[in-house]
């Protein structure tokens, strides 16, 4: 039985690293830890392999990392960087009869919805296409073996949640890569981890990304057994940025995979 695992198939902004047209230092880096997709995790357990997100750049990660199946897709929210690999989902779907699991927000999946119609249509029935089960997420829900309890924070004027997982294997962790603040209520789910992932978008405030600094700050009040840093710009070299966190915390790379247990 394979032990679990999660993957960090992009951990870059909206925008991605390289940016188009840029000639900064870390744009032009050629250290891969500094190439950066659009923010994306899959997990992988022995019941179930969930993606979290399909961005643009879903197929090219899929591809690198070798993923072959997905039994479910969950959402943060509705952002185009967060849903726009949609149709790369068809991959995933060919000789299979059971429609693909869709776990978001009620506005979340009406924005699929209205972007993707054709998937939610009546009249999709050619096998091979994308055919969503969409169900809206609940204070908690199981998939597979992993316990799930959203968690909203605010990011911007889109509604967007993280995500507490907890696994059978006495391993529990958050992911929240879109996030400028986080409510108490909220803070109050995210106590006892073992690891957070959190967005850190640059060393300066942003009006809709923490920064170097919150994040950190964060971090140290909730105090989990390690952070890793995602949803990074190309203002951050990787191996300048390690140099000067805490020892429980990193920048997070594409391609990097974590242990479930």
């Amino acid at each position: 039985m394979a032990d679990p695992f999660l993957t960090f198939l992009g951990t870059g902004t909206s925008v991605g690293v390289p940016v188009i047209g840029c000639s900064c230092p870390v744009c032009q880096s050629p250290d891969p830890r500094n190439n950066r997709s659009r923010s994306s995790i899959f997990i992988s357990t022995p019941e179930i392999k969930i993606l979290i997100d399909s961005g643009p750049d879903l197929r090219e990660q899929a591809l690198r990392e070798d993923i072959t199946a997905i039994d479910a897709v969950i959402y943060t929210h509705s952002h185009l960087d967060h849903v726009v690999g949609f149709d790369e989902l068809r991959a995933f779907c060919w000789g299979k009869d059971e429609p693909l699991p869709l776990y978001a927000t009620e506005s979340c999946l009406k924005v699929l919805k209205n972007m993707f119609g054709w998937a939610f249509h009546d009249n999709n029935t050619h096998r091979g296409y994308v055919k969503p089960d969409p169900r809206i997420i609940t204070p908690t829900f199981t998939v597979g073996d992993l316990l799930i309890r959203p968690l909203p924070v605010i990011h911007g004027s889109v509604e967007t949640v993280g995500f507490r997982f907890e696994s059978p294997y006495g391993f529990s962790f958050a992911y929240l890569p879109d996030v400028k603040s986080i409510p108490e209520s909220t803070m109050k789910l995210l106590a006892n981890l073992d690891l957070l992932i959190i967005d850190s978008l640059r060393d300066g405030p942003h009006s809709t990304h923490l920064s170097v600094p919150e994040a950190l700050a964060i971090s140290e009040k909730l105090s989990p057994r390690r952070t890793l840093l995602t949803h990074i710009g190309h203002d951050l070299d990787h191996a300048s940025l390690d140099t000067r966190l805490p020892e429980t915390v990193s920048p997070a790379y594409d391609g990097l995979r974590i242990p479930l247990k």
